[in-house]
């Protein structure tokens, strides 16, 4: 199992999205692939959590994240083997670390949190929240973003993680985010 949570050796820029819920980060991870024409890895825990919620009416319990953790080193592992440029990570397991410790009251898998402080990303785009909240089945904090946001900057610098924060429209973090991507190649 330990094997499905480590990244496997590439020769591309690992780029993750990152920040609370509703945020941005899809868009701008699409974004990102389409401009510099590089794979985007998708939230695995998306589709696994909706498929929950639409058969269940369930949300995420404690004995999802490590299903959820090896689908998403799934998907960028074969994404990272395809490409030699970059990859834009719509998440990564520091993520499911946040979310489970702030869900959980503190608890995190041993597994998933070896492997979320193990892994190694060249730059997290930390997405602020001057967005528009968008209410989904899965989303469940609007009220608790400012709170969320601290933890999630918290953890990229207790873990000494490079970062670049983004604010504003699409277009203004999507034009931060280029130029200093730019500074990669």
């Amino acid at each position: 199992m330990e094997n499905s949570l480590e990244q496997k050796p590439a020769g591309c820029k690992r780029i993750v999205l990152y920040g609370p819920e509703s945020t941005g980060k899809t868009t701008m991870a699409r974004a990102l692939a389409a401009h510099y024409n590089a794979p985007w890895v998708p939230e695995f825990a998306r589709d696994y959590l909706q498929g929950k919620w639409d058969r269940e009416k369930k949300i995420c319990e404690p004995h999802d994240l490590i299903p959820i953790a090896q689908g998403q080193m799934k998907l960028e592992n074969e994404a990272a083997s395809s490409s030699d440029s970059f990859i834009f990570c719509d998440t990564d397991l520091l993520t499911t670390k946040v979310y489970s410790e702030s869900y959980y009251e503190g608890w995190c898998d041993p597994l998933l949190n070896e492997y979320a402080l193990k892994n190694q990303y060249d730059l997290y785009l930390l997405l602020y929240i001057d967005t528009p909240w968008v209410d989904d089945d899965l989303r469940d904090r609007p009220h608790q973003r400012e709170d969320m946001f601290e933890q999630f900057k918290g953890a990229l610098e207790k873990y000494n993680r490079p970062y670049l924060l983004l604010r504003g429209d699409i277009d203004q973090r999507l034009s931060k985010a280029i130029n200093h991507l730019n500074q990669f190649n």
